[in-house]
């Protein structure tokens, strides 16, 4: 990943990643972001700050399980005086062996159950967890309660409004936020809530969140951003190709303004993601 900025005028522009400490982080990173982890502590995210409007954009890696955690919808994150709540997507970038995520409960669950649960510790039990691989895509709306299992690298896409209500933290120590949670947990099993719809070769479309993702698979060109709100968010996942004839490359991610002409190189994977118009 190229360390300097890049810019197109009046186009798009490359955003910088930066990283973060979380306690369930690993000490070393892969490349491109191997020279970003810090030596003596945890690195677990690689954020990429957004331009106002635009989707905010994450690399996670997990050497431990995150917490147990819901995020809010629109309408409760407003009433507490928050501009939106979060739904997420995620695109799995690398999945050890036995690798799992947890979405929704194998079981409904009424409240009382639910706070026993996330209390005695028990919510592990509940939580569906499911096996992931590289490539996998999933969609996480708001009021799913989640988890991601140690050995998962993943590129987060989600609303810019950085809302957690944790209900368990396998007794790390840090604060719960159990009467937000339960107030916003569907307490029910999870449903696919955008499932994949092929949209031409190698471009499969996930709508269904409060934005829409594209996914771009291999040699593709298109134009992009005249059917959606700017900015656009671009996300390489693997490969390369250029963005109004400038270079791109993996792990790279790209806020997009104004329509502009991708071509994306055979082998590489990229996710677009936008508001609908």
């Amino acid at each position: 990943m190229a360390t300097a900025r890049k810019a197109l005028s009046a186009t798009a522009r490359q955003l910088q990643p930066r990283a973060t400490e979380r306690v369930w982080g690993c000490s070393t990173l892969p490349a491109p972001f191997a020279a970003l982890a810090a030596s003596d502590r945890p690195t677990g995210e690689i954020w990429f700050d957004p331009p106002p409007g635009a989707l905010l954009v994450k690399h996670l890696f997990a050497a431990e399980k995150l917490s147990v955690q819901v995020h809010p919808g629109d309408a409760y994150a407003q009433a507490l005086g928050h501009a939106g709540g979060k739904d997420e997507a995620w695109i799995i970038t690398n999945a050890e062996p036995g690798a799992a995520i947890g979405l929704g409960l194998r079981r409904p669950l009424d409240a009382e159950a639910l706070r026993n649960a996330a209390l005695d510790g028990s919510i592990e039990q509940e939580i569906d967890w499911q096996p992931v691989q590289r490539g996998d895509v999933i969609c996480v709306p708001a009021g799913t309660i989640h988890a991601i299992g140690p050995g998962v690298s993943l590129i987060e896409m989600q609303q810019p409004n950085d809302i957690t209500y944790r209900l368990y933290d396998y007794g790390r120590g840090r604060d719960l936020h159990l009467e937000d949670a339960l107030a916003v947990a569907r307490r029910e099993p999870f449903r696919n809530a955008c499932p994949p719809r092929p949209s031409g070769p190698g471009r499969t479309v996930f709508s269904g969140l409060a934005f829409t993702l594209e996914r771009l698979e291999g040699a593709q060109t298109l134009h992009v951003g005249g059917h959606s709100r700017p900015p656009l968010t671009l996300a390489v996942v693997a490969g390369a190709g250029r963005l109004d004839g400038v270079a791109i490359g993996a792990g790279e991610v790209w806020s997009i303004d104004a329509p502009a002409h991708l071509r994306l190189d055979s082998g590489a994977d990229a996710i677009l993601a936008y508001y609908p118009a």
